[in-house]
């Protein structure tokens, strides 16, 4: 089989830089370009060190890109948006990595992002890129918008609960690492160097929330609070989230059921939730480097309220392995393929 043609826009961040790490070593890639406007000329190992040795292929300038099978966008929120059009006529596949395109309605953005939107056309055209909820979706798709990382951490646990369940409202708190976008400002902030400055989270109206609204709660039914918290961590997101219920009269059999009944054929998805030892819920470090979704659940016997926890890696499971997993659907591979990863114990 030919190998699939892949460029990468905005190669030279996080979101970029893990993006090479796994097109680097999937078996059905070729990478054709990479495009940094600010690194164009220089080596890629020269902001992803990782890759020394890996690969001599150097960022090119923006105006350089090729036509591909497939562009991935890795850049900032609000860039894409405005571009689109040359990467549409670039390949016949975009995957983009943004918020740009993923909320269906054109009056969200300004909402959320404070913008009005320039190609609302385009925003029912673009496939809201979660397999564990629109697989199907993917697979016939030309365009995909990959999630949010605090939106996937939250999402796939709830989505089966408020399927199965009569649940009232809903808070999800999020510690998050800082290459999740809680480094520093800066003409830098995006570079390895960067990693472990934190700042903090503003504690309400963070945008993911509202990802969550739309795959969770397009009725309206159920109040979603939600709040990010920096803390000092690299890589990982555990995201805690409390549900309480109209009737709080559930077992956690029921519960067991409503996630295995979604989600036991999910090549991603593990659930933890062990009786003894140190590691008996979802752990963030355990999931480091892997596009894994760790979920374990406890209910709260005197409240009644479930306390769901979700452990990922931001970069992988959150931006770059989602879209590779993606990828893998709308090119007919193996989902696993290219992400077949574990974490590092101890």
């Amino acid at each position: 089989m030919t190998e699939i043609q892949a460029a990468v826009v905005g190669g030279s961040g996080y979101t970029g830089g893990e993006l090479l790490r796994l097109l680097l070593r999937h078996p059905e890639i070729e990478l054709t370009g990479i495009v940094s406007r600010s690194q164009a000329g220089k080596a890629v190992h020269r902001a992803h060190p990782n890759l020394r040795g890996v690969t001599d292929l150097k960022f090119i300038s923006p105006d350089a890109l090729s036509t591909s099978d497939l562009i991935f966008l890795a850049l900032p929120h609000g860039t894409a948006m405005s571009e689109i059009d040359r990467y549409l006529k670039a390949a016949d596949r975009v995957i983009d990595l943004s918020a740009d395109f993923r909320l269906r309605e054109p009056a969200s953005y300004p909402t959320w992002y404070e913008h009005e939107h320039p190609r609302p056309e385009l925003l029912e055209q673009f496939v809201y890129g979660m397999p564990e909820l629109h697989r199907a979706e993917i697979k016939g798709a030309r365009w995909v918008a990959v999630p949010g990382c605090t939106a996937t951490a939250a999402i796939i646990p709830l989505k089966p609960i408020i399927d199965t369940f009569k649940v009232k409202f809903v808070v999800v708190d999020a510690k998050v690492g800082s290459s999740a976008g809680g480094t520093l400002p800066g003409p830098d902030s995006h570079h390895p160097e960067r990693v472990g400055v934190v700042r903090s989270f503003k504690p309400t109206g963070h945008r993911h929330l509202a990802e969550m609204e739309q795959e969770l709660n397009p009725s309206g039914e159920i109040s979603i609070s939600f709040s990010p918290h920096a803390v000092e961590l690299v890589r990982g997101i555990l995201a805690t989230c409390h549900v309480f219920f109209a009737d709080s009269g559930y077992s956690e059999k029921e519960v067991w059921q409503a996630y295995l009944s979604a989600y036991k054929e999910e090549p991603f998805v593990r659930f933890v939730k062990e009786r003894t030892g140190i590691y008996r819920f979802p752990e963030p470090k355990l999931v480091a480097g892997t596009n894994f979704c760790d979920i374990g659940f406890e209910r709260d016997e005197h409240s009644g309220r479930l306390v769901v926890m979700c452990a990922i890696d931001n970069l992988m499971k959150g931006a770059a392995g989602q879209a590779v997993q993606c990828m893998n659907l709308m090119f007919g591979f193996d989902e696993r393929m290219g992400l077949e990863a574990w974490a590092l114990h101890p």
